[in-house]
């Protein structure tokens, strides 16, 4: 037991020393930190420049009908043909110039925009849907309803389905779906992540010392299983720093960027949702405004990711990831014993990593069906279920199926790292030769 935990001190000591162990610990949180915030930061930095676009309409119906916003101004051309227009673009000053066609109220499709450069998503989006707006409203009107306005405003219903969620006690817990489906997802994929390269680490880990003719040496005083065992708990050591390490510090990101964050420019895309939301209104459009909207998204999101049971979560991720790394981490140093180069281990890690590639494809469909059958005998067979299991964990899985999928976990853990062992014993010595899996499994075989 000492020499594992010798090997598992020098493992660990001489990775979290690498220059590459610091710059990936931490280069990453401000990866993960810019994806989280990446997204708000681009929308309060989005360009404020002021939009003119000519409008060209022969259906004289669109005019005073089409929403503008702070930085989208149309202005109606009645005496400009579209040929002039395009011969005199350049110096027009304008962005781009809409063509409505007469037939625009029959025909959609003939409405062209025109720009010498191709115009942005949130410009072509805001054109589109006021004139669907505006046709939709005409053309209702066209029925000669009495009060249509009156009845669009009505009967235009946006339907929010809250989700509670229920304790045995009857307590409820305000719950959303698509909360727990990005912690699911989130869940899942880091474990997948994880144990991919840190179960290469110890197949490299173990392909170094042995072409190196290090492990020579260190077998004279520890046994092969010693050995193996000691530098697979050891990156597993360095691997749990380095995801806390991780975590805290993309934490510590996020907030303090939310923190000193200005709200000008959330202001000013609130008051151009608001002056949109306010025309549609008038036209019969949806009567919230879309600031009370936002504001109360986002406090729903929060509570549902607040009520999350954090305890579970992080348990289960914790054990599902050790169990998955150290099956896994078992088979790659397996590998890296019966092979003597890295160029090698290609066609002998496919039956290693075809699982948790099926792990990742289920995955999608565990998120969305988490007590069907798929997902649930997935989540049960050892090698899917770090990723399957924890997959349906945010939405709540039976204690018996965690007892039983744990277990199973557990024994499989054993039996394979017996097997890899005994190929570890016998391939850690041999070199020239590429092995296969035929031969490593009679190795297992042998007879001590």
């Amino acid at each position: 037991m000492n020499k594992i935990l010798l090997i598992i001190e020098r493992e660990f000591m001489s990775r979290v020393k690498k220059k590459s162990f610091i710059v990936m610990t931490l280069l990453t949180p401000i990866l993960f930190a810019a994806l989280m915030i990446g997204p708000s930061l681009l929308a309060n930095m989005e360009s404020t420049e002021l939009t003119t676009i000519a409008v060209v309409d022969n259906s004289k119906q669109f005019e005073g009908k089409i929403a503008e916003t702070n930085y989208i101004k149309l202005k109606f051309l009645s005496n400009e043909s579209t040929e002039s227009l395009k011969k005199n673009f350049e110096e027009s000053g304008y962005y781009a110039f809409l063509y409505i066609n007469k037939n625009a109220m029959t025909s959609p499709d003939s409405i062209i925009l025109y720009s010498n450069k191709q115009p942005s998503i949130d410009v072509v989006s805001h054109i589109s849907t006021s004139i669907e707006k505006e046709i939709e409203t005409q053309k209702l009107k066209a029925y000669k309803i009495e009060n249509i306005d009156e009845i669009m405003k009505t009967i235009k219903t946006k339907i929010d389905v809250r989700t509670i969620k229920l304790s045995k006690g009857g307590e409820e817990k305000e719950s959303n779906t698509f909360v727990t489906m990005a912690v699911a997802y989130v869940l899942s994929f880091m474990v997948y992540m994880m144990i991919f390269l840190f179960g290469t680490q110890v197949m490299r880990g173990v392909i170094e010392e042995k072409t190196s003719r290090i492990v020579e040496v260190i077998i004279s005083s520890a046994k092969p299983f010693q050995l193996m065992m000691g530098k697979i708990v050891g990156i597993a050591a360095v691997s749990l720093v380095q995801i806390l390490a991780w975590v805290v510090l993309t934490f510590a990101i996020v907030n303090t960027v939310s923190s000193i964050m200005t709200t000008k420019n959330i202001d000013k895309i609130k008051t151009e949702q608001q002056s949109v939301s306010n025309l549609m209104q008038q036209q019969g459009g949806v009567q919230t405004p879309a600031t009370m909207q936002n504001k109360e998204v986002k406090n729903e999101f929060m509570t549902a990711l607040g009520n999350q049971n954090f305890g579970l979560l992080i348990g289960g991720f914790i054990f599902y990831f050790l169990g998955g790394f150290l099956l896994y981490a078992a088979l790659f140093a397996a590998v890296g014993s019966a092979v003597d180069s890295e160029t090698d281990t290609q066609q002998m890690v496919m039956p290693i990593t075809l699982p948790l590639i099926l792990s990742i494809i289920i995955m999608i469909s565990g998120i969305k069906s988490p007590d069907g059958p798929l997902a649930f005998w997935f989540s049960m067979i050892p090698f899917t279920s770090p990723i399957i299991m924890l997959t349906r964990l945010p939405f709540g899985v039976p204690t018996w199926q965690l007892i039983v999928s744990g277990s199973l976990l557990i024994i499989t853990f054993i039996v394979v790292t017996w097997m890899a062992a005994k190929i570890y014993r016998t391939g850690i010595l041999l070199y020239g030769k590429k092995y296969s899996w035929a031969e490593m499994w009679k190795w297992v075989r042998y007879k001590s």
